[in-house]
């Protein structure tokens, strides 16, 4: 019986199933004979699903059961053939020949690998001598270097090809790409460590003997270089061994036999242990610390946290999150610092704060914050400030990653006390180190009250009197971050002392001045965010042009501070934030107590607003934002991205600027940000996104764009949660669509739009109403949309999976059966019927038009469509006789469907008075 039931799982393609049912069988089967049959049915199976290791296993049981079993022979044959085994799959299907001599099948497969054997044979040979002929070449140094640039081309070339890879790695190749590195000639460097990255690309046991080969102590070594180029290249190449040793990366190999390998978890901890090592070693470059921090993040924390496995997390907090402190807490003004680069502390704060977001308990959660209290408070010393400046940098450094636990830090005993001490001493680094994490510790709103009371004086005083601009411009952001903790630009205002303009002109100054270091430059952006509060300031900075240029250049930077300072500045200058709407009781109330009333200021009102959008969209804002959407998923936060949405709603408003959009890349950037990011975030991409798709054509807007539904399933805009413009203009956006193509009409029809559609053809509002029935009109042309009004729809055939992330953002709604609202086909016929009655001429058009459409598609449609209602004929000759004559033809096509249907419902007609409108009509003046 399960025998049965896997070949009729396998005869319908259901592979998974065939296999568990022959699996099934054979643990209860003890007939030699049927073990056989069933060996190689389940080895037919693995054939399929591509699994040719098991598929000649299974073939092999088979075998040795009964030796001459020819089904089994040739399966073999064909899994060790894919396996790449040809003499071994030749010597198979020469059984098989001299078994059934007289079979065409096996004769023209023995021909084959007879042929690629031979083929195989010549490009190896050839292989051989070319490997060993580019060695010579890169090895002699007399060699010309035009030769020796295309014989390291060709190498890297030929190591990514796996026939090519393996001749290498058989004839001494990995000691020769070894000499190659010790030549310290750079070209040849990157060429011996590419090649060796295509080696070990996809395959587990040759990446496993690279690795012990060249040693983990030397590829550490080379990654330390002082050459950014060199130290990328051997962070790829110990990217690649580390994907091999965690298994992943199989999907691009599926059809190579995989060698026997032992556990890799001590390879996988000896590596993890020497980038731990590296971050706080001084031989190590500033490039080096930031491949080795990159290594962590992007392997250590678990990529689905459904996987409860975070071992290799609790590793590195046990053995190296002291270490991770160490390069936070360094300040590279002090002589004793560690090589750093611009981005080495930023990463290091996102690597803390994805170790903290794995952690799956209080308790782990826990041990966490009391190695960095314990580490902390081992470098408070009152003897020596540089021990404690190196503390404070540290609590710095978690506010930018963990932010909840540097919450906690701030709380231990004299932390920030010392901070505002510090402020006031006469050092210039003790002021800088201050201001900095004072800045980071003011986010809380409970700390920035203590801030407010405690250290703005010492703020104001430090801005006014330093000269070092690192120092003022921190001072400068510190006062208007504790300004802004309102959220509104009164307080600004208050602290800035009237003078909001001359702050922010002094933060533009310093963004455009490229001679100060980036870092510093990103304080400037971080002031304008929060000076941009104010509506005069909001204005000067649209127009200067410089200042706009060189903040959209530190966007393309990975940094999160300046990705999230950027957005918040462009959402302050486009209005895009939400507003709460004043209720004028309280306000009258407020002024009768003589409180504070925010105003609406006159340059935040609709014409301010919108030239300042023009403005932003002729200096290029929309390159920048698509930009700042690519960088990577560390950097660019769910609220970044939000921000980001909320500006491209802005900027689409107006219709004739969405086409600049487009073609700036603005559509395609918006489709992530549909699928990823904050609720709020996404509802706004997908608005943008459905204002772009009303009024474009889809293959200009979003070139390529696929994206699986496997993914989170993505809220939508065709929601009655939604208010009524987002559903309209999704409405429109899908009306667009559905009159471009089959093929989306198609995928609209896949992504069960239909109910939802259709429901708002029943709506009150006249505009969503009509937007749904001429989308329904237009997804009519469509075959499968024609069953629409029958229930044989429900059995109609699956279109082909649609990946389009757009029309998913679109569409996707109630996934409930189509007909959710209507128990009959009758009904909803009705619903078309009656639409042709109403008294919107748009409305009508569309209904009009669907109704003729399914009248011509199937003729069964005629004869019912006279039982659906009593008024059927008064809207038929209402449209024949309709002024506007769009309408006019459409009522005439259906009076002629009817007519052609059936001979009794065209009697019924003729004895109507629908006969003296057609005679009358024909007499009219034609109209071409």
């Amino acid at each position: 019986q399960l025998k049965e039931e896997g070949n009729t799982y396998f005869q319908a393609n259901d592979y998974e199933k065939a296999v568990h049912s022959y699996t099934q069988a054979i643990k209860l089967n003890k007939d030699k004979a049927l073990q056989a049959v069933l060996y190689r049915n389940r080895a037919a199976c693995f054939l399929k699903k591509e699994e040719y290791a098991k598929a000649a296993s299974d073939a092999s049981r088979a075998i040795d059961i009964n030796a001459s079993d020819i089904k089994a022979l040739y399966r073999r044959s064909q899994a060790l053939e894919k396996l790449g085994k040809l003499d071994q799959a030749f010597k198979d299907a020469q059984k098989c020949a001299t078994i059934e001599p007289r079979n065409k099948n096996f004769q023209e497969t023995l021909r084959r690998l007879g042929a690629n054997i031979q083929e195989k044979l010549r490009v190896q040979f050839s292989t051989d001598s070319r490997v060993q002929k580019m060695f010579e070449i890169l090895l002699d140094e007399n060699s010309e270097k035009e030769k020796r640039e295309k014989a390291a081309n060709n190498l890297i070339v030929l190591g990514r090809e796996e026939a090519g890879a393996e001749r290498i790695f058989q004839n001494n190749g990995v000691s020769l790409l070894l000499q190659l590195i010790e030549t310290k000639n750079a070209e040849l460097i990157l060429a011996a460590v590419r090649t060796l990255s295509g080696m070990c690309t996809g395959h587990k046991a040759r990446a496993t003997a690279i690795l012990h080969y060249l040693g983990i102590d030397n590829i550490c070594m080379w990654m330390s270089v002082d050459n950014e180029e060199i130290s990328l290249a051997v962070c790829n190449l110990l990217q690649t061994i580390t994907d091999c040793l965690l298994g992943q990366g199989k999907e691009e190999h599926r059809g190579k036999e995989e060698a026997v390998v032992l556990d890799t978890k001590k390879e996988l901890r000896m590596i993890t242990m020497r980038l731990l090592d590296m971050l706080v070693s001084k031989k190590v470059s500033g490039q080096g610390r930031d491949q080795a921090l990159n290594l962590l993040n992007k392997n250590i924390p678990r990529k689905d946290l459904k996987d409860h496995d975070n071992s290799r997390t609790i590793f590195v907090i046990d053995n190296g999150l002291k270490k991770i402190l160490k390069v936070v807490g360094q300040i590279p003004e002090m002589p004793e610092c560690l090589p750093l680069t611009e981005n080495t502390q930023l990463t290091a704060s996102v690597l803390l704060n994805k170790l903290y977001d794995d952690l799956r308990c209080d308790p782990e959660r826990d041990n966490y914050r009391v190695i960095c209290e314990e580490y902390i408070k081992s470098k408070i010393d009152p003897q020596n400030m540089d021990k404690t400046l190196h503390a404070i940098q540290m609590v710095s450094g978690v506010l930018q990653g963990p932010f909840d636990l540097g919450n906690k830090l701030l709380g231990m005993k004299g932390i920030m006390e010392m901070m505002v001490a510090l402020c006031g001493s006469e050092r210039e680094i003790d002021q800088l180190v201050a201001v900095e994490a004072l800045i980071h510790a003011s986010t809380k709103l409970s700390r920035a009250t203590f801030i407010i009371s405690n250290g703005v004086t010492l703020l104001k005083e430090i801005y006014k009197k330093t000269k070092n601009e690192k120092i003022k411009i921190r001072a400068l952001v510190g006062l208007c971050k504790l300004g802004s903790a309102g959220g509104t630009d009164y307080g600004l205002r208050q602290f800035a002392e009237g003078s909001t303009e001359k702050l922010a002109k002094q933060c533009r100054k310093w963004l455009c001045n490229t001679s100060i270091d980036a870092r510093t430059r990103k304080w400037a952006v971080e002031g304008l965010a929060y000076l941009t509060l104010d509506a005069d300031v909001k204005d000067d900075f649209v127009e200067d042009e410089p200042a706009l240029q060189a903040m959209f250049e530190l966007a393309k930077t990975s940094d999160k501070t300046i990705l999230y300072s950027v957005a918040s500045a462009l959402v302050n200058c486009t209005n895009s934030y939400d507003t709460k709407e004043l209720v004028p009781e309280l306000v009258q109330l407020a002024k009768f107590s003589k409180q504070h009333v925010p105003e609406e200021h006159p340059k935040d009102k609709k014409d301010f607003v919108v030239k300042r959008v023009k403005r932003l969209l002729k200096a290029g804002v929309v390159s920048a934002l698509a930009c700042m959407v690519k960088v990577d998923s560390a950097i660019l936060t769910d609220q970044s991205k939000e921000l980001i949405a909320r500006v491209f709603l802005a900027l689409c408003e107006d219709p004739k600027d969405r086409g600049t959009i487009v073609a700036q890349g603005g559509g395609k950037a918006l489709i992530p940000l549909a699928v990823e990011g904050t609720e709020v975030g996404k509802i706004k991409a997908s608005h943008a996104l459905a204002k772009i798709a009303a009024i474009s054509n889809p293959d200009m807007a979003f070139p390529g764009e696929r994206v699986s539904l496997k993914k989170k399933k993505k809220k939508n805009l065709l929601n009655t949660e939604r208010d009524g413009l987002q559903n309209y203009e999704a409405l429109l956006g899908l009306t667009n669509f559905s009159g471009r193509s089959d093929k989306l009409r198609m995928k609209i029809v896949k992504e069960r739009a239909l109910p939802d559609i259709e429901n708002y053809m029943f709506e009150n509002h006249d505009q969503l109403r009509q937007a749904a029935t001429e989308c329904m009109c237009n997804l009519v042309v469509n075959k499968e949309v024609t069953y629409w009004a029958s229930p044989t729809w429900l059995h109609a055939p699956v279109v082909s999976p649609c990946d389009d992330a757009l029309l998913n953002v679109l569409s996707m709604g109630i996934m409930g059966l189509w007909f959710f609202r209507f128990k009959s086909e009758k009904k909803r016929l009705k619903l078309v019927v009656l639409l042709c009655g109403e008294d919107d001429e748009k409305v009508q058009v569309a209904a009009a038009g669907a109704l003729a459409m399914l009248t011509a598609a199937q003729k069964k449609l005629c004869s019912k469509m006279t039982e659906v209602t009593t008024q059927w004929l008064e809207i038929l000759q209402r449209l024949c006789l309709h002024d506007n004559m769009e309408v006019q033809h459409r009522g005439l096509v259906i009076a002629f469907n009817l007519i052609s249907a059936d001979k009794e419902l065209a009697k019924k007609l003729v004895e109507t008075e629908l006969l003296e409108i057609l005679t009358y009509i024909g007499k009219q003046e034609d109209d071409p």
